[in-house]
Parts: structure tokens; sequence; C-alpha cells
């Protein structure tokens, strides 16, 4: 005898259902363009230290690491894409995260690296 077992359907996230093809396309290259910033250690890494507030370049360099002519090149990557802003107070610069996407794909970003790290969460997991 054959099993009567109903197969579920296929279905798209809720996001795609609404959007149509043309809008779909702009959005998928908005999203490629975004995760290209996020693509470099460097970048990421300063964009983690922004979750938390605003800081300046020095405190930038000092909690990353990166070395000072590294660090400036990173930075205006991320003004060009308007991922952070800036505010000059004296001779410090201030840096914070502006796009809201931003502080949504590194909370995911977090759970997925940092927050389950110590439960033994790895790429390899995130891959099955």
């Amino acid at each position: 005898m054959r099993s009567s077992a109903i197969k579920p359907k296929a279905t798209r996230p809720a996001a795609a259902v609404s959007l149509g093809t043309r809008d779909l396309q702009q959005q998928s290259e908005q999203a490629a363009k975004l995760l290209k910033a996020l693509a470099n250690p460097d970048r990421l890494l300063l964009l983690c230290h922004l979750v938390e507030r605003e800081k300046s370049v020095a405190e930038l360099g000092e909690v990353t690491g990166i070395a000072q002519p590294s660090l400036s090149q990173q930075l205006s990557v991320l003004r060009a894409e308007n991922l952070v802003a800036t505010r000059r107070e004296g001779k410090s610069i201030f840096y914070r995260i502006e796009a809201p996407a931003v502080h949504a794909v590194l909370q995911t970003l977090y759970k997925i690296f940092c927050q389950d790290s110590a439960a033994g969460l790895s790429l390899k997991a995130v891959r099955r």
C-alpha cells in the first residue's frame, strides 16, 4: 500500500512573496553590497566594536589592534558605504553604526559565531 502522507509544499520566505521581481533584484543588490562591505575581517571587527557604542579612531585602534594606515582605510570604506557615521569633537573623530541593517546582521553573526562558541558551534555546524 502507498503511503498517503502529504508532501509539504516548498515555500518561499514571506519577503520574497511580497516583492516583485524588480524589487527583489534591487534588494538583493543592496544585500550583496552590504555583505561585500562586511566580508573584510578588519571591517567586521571594527563594526563589532561599534555595536555597543560610538568610539573614537584612537579607541578603535587600541581595541582592535589594527595599525593606523589600515584602520583609516577600512573606516573610509565603511563611511563610503554609509554603514557608519562620524562626528568630530575637537581633534577626535568618533564613529558609530549608521545603518540599521548592520545591527541586524551583526546580531545574527554574533549568535552564530560568538554566543554559541562555548557550546561548540562552528562553521561546520552552520553548513548543515
